[in-house]
């Protein structure tokens, strides 16, 4: 086997294992595939997105030399910002809150970013915190030198995860026939399905979102603890009319089943990947055996040492 340097630390991005879920499997059912994103360097599937962001900025003038990346964040995406902006040598600063697990500020700390905070309710994702959240960022990008990436509104990060898509087909050899995976910004789920749908217009697509707040099924928005994802409003950049189906997974079943999945499969994940898994063994008892499913590692369950998460497992 040859094996290559990477010339700089964000060409390690991306070209991630696949793994077929065997033990949490429903029998009769499809076979279901995930891909680990974990294995990414930060562990998240959001390094994809966040160089998009970044790169594209940079070349077009938009955050200038020796700049000032500002962001809202649940974490995983600061993470991943300020993992782009160190190898590339911008500066980050980023809104978070304690509703977001300890964990994710020390290593954005870590990357060099300075960050605000915006108090929870009692430690609830709710689309108050967010919008709050989002107000602070932009107040702060105000400052001089600084660019606001502004995910939610930024269609660049879609571009970011086309490769995904298509290394999801070419590592299943061509057999996906449902992609499943949850909404916060969007990104994710459009970019990998448009190169998906590139290979196979057939291909399914579910979006997956937190029951207590199911607002991409037309309910009312509330409080919930799958972190990142469930803003509590429809995303910006969300396109309805390229979704197939959407199904709601409650805090509770989303995190038992990440603790299923290190358990059971040797995966170690946090809720949103719990609640993609659950949504995904749903659509494999309805395919059936010559059927395949895939969904995504969010990310590492080492972000949530510090929740409770596992600490009931």
């Amino acid at each position: 086997m040859t094996v290559t340097t990477a010339k700089n630390v964000l060409e390690a991005i991306g070209n991630t294992p696949i793994v077929e879920l065997h033990r949490i499997a429903p029998r009769g059912g499809a076979r279901v595939v995930a891909k680990l994103e974990s294995a990414n360097p930060t562990g998240s599937m959001k390094d994809r997105m966040a160089r998009a962001l970044v790169e594209r900025a940079a070349a077009d003038g938009r955050l200038p030399a020796g700049g000032t990346v500002v962001e809202y964040t649940a974490g995983t995406t600061g993470i991943s910002l300020a993992f782009v902006c160190a190898a590339l040598g911008f500066r980050t600063h980023f809104v978070f809150s304690d509703a977001f697990s300890d964990e994710k500020r020390v290593t954005m700390r870590a990357y060099g970013a300075e960050i605000t905070d915006v108090p929870s309710d009692g430690g609830k994702i709710t689309e108050t915190l967010i919008k709050a959240m989002i107000a602070k960022a932009s107040e702060i990008s105000r400052q001089p030198g600084s660019w606001w990436a502004d995910q939610l509104n930024n269609a660049d990060g879609e571009m970011g995860y086309h490769a995904l898509g298509d290394e999801l087909w070419r590592q299943t050899e061509g057999r996906v026939d449902a992609f499943v995976h949850s909404v916060s910004t969007a990104h994710s789920i459009h970019g990998t399905a448009h190169a998906l749908r590139a290979h196979d217009r057939e291909v399914r697509v579910i979006a997956v979102e937190p029951a207590e707040s199911a607002v991409l099924s037309g309910r009312p928005s509330g409080a919930h603890r799958i972190e990142g994802i469930g803003i509590g409003f429809i995303p910006p950049l969300w396109k309805p009319d390229q979704v197939d189906e959407i199904l709601a997974v409650s805090t509770d079943e989303a995190r038992a089943m990440a603790r299923r999945l290190a358990r059971e499969e040797a995966i170690f994940c946090g809720p949103s990947t719990g609640a993609n898994v659950v949504a995904a063994m749903r659509i494999a008892e309805r395919l059936g055996p010559d059927a395949t499913v895939a969904t995504i590692v969010v990310d590492s369950g080492l972000r949530y040492l510090s929740t409770d998460v596992f600490r009931s497992a």
